[in-house]
């Protein structure tokens, strides 16, 4: 057995992932047995350690006061599990760990003992690079940086250190990899140079030659810090003939919709289905990057295509394009693979056959591509793409249409008849073909929607959710299709965020360019204060389609609720330049954006751009009138929220309070007691008869009551409803709604009187992501009751933008 596994693992490059326990040998016997223990169990929680294992790609090596764990698949996932393992420590101070990652060479070896293990320069140089490191590091050697440095989302938090001193008087140059909130930022005490020094400069791609004289070594140093550290997540070049030369993945690909050749132009969604098939296909290879039918679908009407411009904004290197015949019981269908940096075809081919091969056609075309692409294929994605998803063309036919409709829903009252024809279509088709998975798939989803935006909240609703969800289950529960519906079911109608993480688990595995998978997955991170995995996994989305404006408006969000202003303007100007058709939703979330800043001229100036008739569901005349509010401009104010329907932008999942409540807000802040009276005890009455008043079970909608009770001078009541509110959602369960509702309920202790309460509860809600903005507290006048306590000025300054 051990000659074995020292052939198996000969000569391989491997991973490695160095620990130790820091002052190690200074503890007694007993701390260091616990001390031990306590690390193997993080270490082997780890979600990276449990894939490896499951894959039987995983080999972890004891060191005494530590251990050696060696990844077989990508540099990527040693530095995954360490800050997997950085944020379990968290919970465990007493516990002082150093981490450094290499990727070498390690070969097969018997030990003393017999038995199989494995040495190697590979694993001694891991070793080095974690020595060089204090208690918190999580430090990479040259190579795996530079690795790594080719993926975007790794850039923001790779730190070049130079060089530090090892055995036998060698050098070794090591880059320190930390976020804000894993990770240590400090210079290890180990480097020669001063401690106190922190570099800034994301880790260069590439490093001057050492027989350059040391002048121009610092100067291209520093050219080369500068270009790299100008990246700003997906920072694309403008399109130009070498835009695709360096930063896009070679096995990359976009499908772009194929032209319907039919005489019969109702075979257009056919062709539709034709096209996401194939995609569909290609989606589940993991060795290729394959973007999602989204941000494709644009192109539809694009018949003069610029293939080298659309493959600059999806991040692609190739595309697919291709057409469709469909003539009685014959189809034609014709594809062809194009190098987009080149303008070179790289394959093409006509399949003229019966009608019911068209299945065939797809896997055939699928198949074919990730071979030109040299993708590797495991046994599970061939039977994947080789899988037919019904046998009923018909049925087949009105999925592609409902899945085109539900493409678009994205909580839009406007696009809420979609959904409803959408669900017809999917009734028909399961009515046609009871085991058509992929449908019931799709039917959960769509009625899970109607639940989740609050069009259709009702038990019966969810009833129905259940069943699409149960007849998946039923007919495929090994299916990665059936375990997201299964996500999304838990999260959208019970936010269960466990169990929809535990089922997204799986589904990823068999999805990996499923953009929606991802995008679920960076929802419920920032739900249970996994912000910067959230980040990641948004971003990963975003890169799979980047075209999702929901997947962009979630992102951006993000970056707010962590106050990271100046990050979100860069990353939606970004935007702005990639998608000029949503220019208008671009600069309402500017406007947000520096509102939340405290800039409120460059706020006025974003606003500007905006049409005076641009109002998606209200938002655009909440962005005016709270920018109006802002500015202490009443006389605006109270005109737009006498004009034009109002919705606040967070308020999807918590009904829409009328106009009223906005006119309310705005005489409050006026002075004028009796309109604002007047005006709440209307929007009250509306609520009442709406959603119950104060009996209503959710949480951001009592959290509104709430704030009308305190302004109607029910002080009692108020207080006892955003409590309620905080204690139907909180913090330590939700950290994406809970802080809000902390922050109404700071707002209802002012309104009432009680500072003391109100400051205290702020002056724990603005330690944490989600709280109040520094806008907010600055500029709205809901806080003039606070403004001349220092207590609360000093708060105030505490969230003053540092970027």
């Amino acid at each position: 057995m051990a000659a074995e596994v020292k052939k198996e693992v000969a000569l391989e490059i491997a991973h490695v992932l160095f620990i130790d326990i820091a002052a190690y040998s200074k503890m007694a016997t007993d701390d260091q047995r616990a001390t031990i223990e306590t690390l193997n169990q993080i270490v082997q929680a780890t979600d990276e350690v449990r894939k490896a294992e499951g894959e039987n790609r995983l080999l972890k090596l004891a060191t005494g006061d530590g251990m050696a764990l060696i990844f077989y698949q990508s540099p990527e996932d040693p530095v995954e599990c360490a800050l997997q393992i950085s944020r379990a420590l968290k919970a465990h101070p007493e516990l002082r760990v150093r981490m450094g990652v290499n990727s070498g060479p390690v070969s097969g070896v018997v030990d003393v003992n017999g038995r199989a293990n494995v040495a190697g320069a590979g694993i001694n140089m891991a070793q080095r690079v974690m020595n060089c490191g204090d208690a918190g590091h999580i430090l990479l050697s040259r190579r795996v940086a530079e690795d790594l440095v080719q993926f975007k989302h790794w850039r923001p938090h790779l730190y070049d250190l130079g060089e530090c001193d090892v055995k036998h008087g060698d050098k070794i140059d090591i880059v320190n990899l930390f976020t804000a909130e894993l990770g240590n930022s400090e210079r290890p005490k180990s480097l020669t140079k001063l401690a106190d020094e922190r570099i800034a400069a994301p880790v260069p791609t590439v490093r001057p030659s050492s027989g350059k004289p040391t002048a121009i070594i610092l100067a291209c140093a520093l050219i080369a810090a500068l270009v790299a550290g100008s990246f700003f997540f997906w920072q694309r070049q403008k399109p130009k003939a070498s835009a695709l030369s360096s930063g896009v993945p070679e096995k990359s690909i976009a499908v772009l919709p194929f032209e319907n050749l039919s005489d019969d132009k109702q075979n257009a969604f056919f062709t539709d289905g034709v096209q996401d098939e194939i995609l569909t296909d290609l989606a589940k290879v993991a060795d290729l990057k394959v973007i999602s039918r989204t941000s494709v679908m644009p192109y539809k009407s694009d018949v003069r295509r610029n293939l080298r411009e659309i493959a600059n904004t999806l991040g692609v290197a190739h595309v697919v394009e291709g057409a469709v015949q469909r003539a009685a019981n014959r189809v034609r269908v014709t594809a062809q693979l194009i190098d987009a940096r080149t303008d070179t075809h790289l394959w093409a081919q006509t399949y003229d056959r019966d009608l019911v091969d068209v299945f065939a056609i797809q896997s055939e075309i699928a198949q074919t591509i990730a071979d030109q692409l040299k993708a590797k294929l495991s046994p599970t994605e061939k039977a994947a793409i080789a899988e037919r998803p019904t046998a009923d063309l018909k049925a087949y036919e009105l999925y592609a249409e409902a899945k085109e409709l539900l493409a678009v829903w994205i909580g839009s009252k406007d696009s809420e008849s979609s959904v409803w024809r959408a669900m017809q279509l999917l009734d028909e088709a399961v009515k046609r073909d009871p085991n058509f998975v992929l449908a019931y798939c799709a039917l959960a989803e769509a009625h899970e929607n109607l639940y989740w935006f609050d069009r259709d909240r009702t038990p019966a609703r969810a009833t129905l959710a259940k069943e699409a969800v149960e007849n998946a289950v039923r007919l495929r529960p090994d299916l990665g299709e059936t375990h997201l519906a299964q996500a999304r079911y838990r999260y959208n109608i019970f936010r269960d965020y466990q169990a929809a993480s535990d089922e997204l688990t799986i589904a990823r595995r068999t999805l990996p360019n499923d953009s929606g998978a991802i995008f679920i997955a960076g929802l419920i991170e920032r739900r249970t204060h996994r912000w910067d995995d959230s980040l990641a996994d948004l971003r990963k989305a975003n890169g799979l389609d980047p075209r999702n404006l929901e997947i962009i408006r979630s992102f951006s969000d993000t970056l707010l609720m962590l106050r990271r202003y100046g990050d979100q303007e860069k990353y939606l100007h970004h935007e702005l330049e990639t998608l000029p058709e949503s220019a208008q939703i671009v600069y309402a979330k500017l406007t947000e954006c520096m509102l939340a800043s405290g800039t409120l001229d460059r706020a006025k100036d974003y606003l500007r751009s905006i049409p005076p008739d641009y109002n998606p569901n209200g938002y655009g005349s909440f962005y005016r009138w709270l920018t109006a509010l802002y500015a202490r401009d009443f006389a605006t104010a109270l005109a737009v929220a006498s004009s034009a329907p109002i919705s606040m932008p967070d308020s999807l999942n918590g009904g829409h309070p009328p106009n009223e409540y906005f006119i309310g807000l705005t005489a409050r802040a006026q002075g004028d007691e009796q309109k604002a009276r007047s005006a709440f005890a209307d929007a009250r009455r509306t609520l009442e008869s709406e959603w119950g008043g104060a009996n209503t079970p959710d949480a951001t909608r009592l959290g509104i009551i709430a704030r009308i009770d305190a302004a109607l001078g029910k002080k009692d009541e108020a207080i006892r409803e955003a409590k309620h509110a905080v204690e139907l959602r909180p913090t330590e369960k939700d950290s994406l709604d809970g802080p809000p509702l902390e922050t109404v309920l700071g707002n209802v202790y002012a309104w009432t009187g009680e500072r003391d309460l109100a400051i205290a509860q702020l002056e724990a809600v603005v330690k944490i992501p989600a709280g109040p903005s520094y806008g907010d507290l600055k500029l709205n006048p809901r806080w003039d009751s606070l403004r001349d306590d220092p207590r609360f000025e000093k708060m105030v300054a505490s969230l003053a933008p540092k970027n």
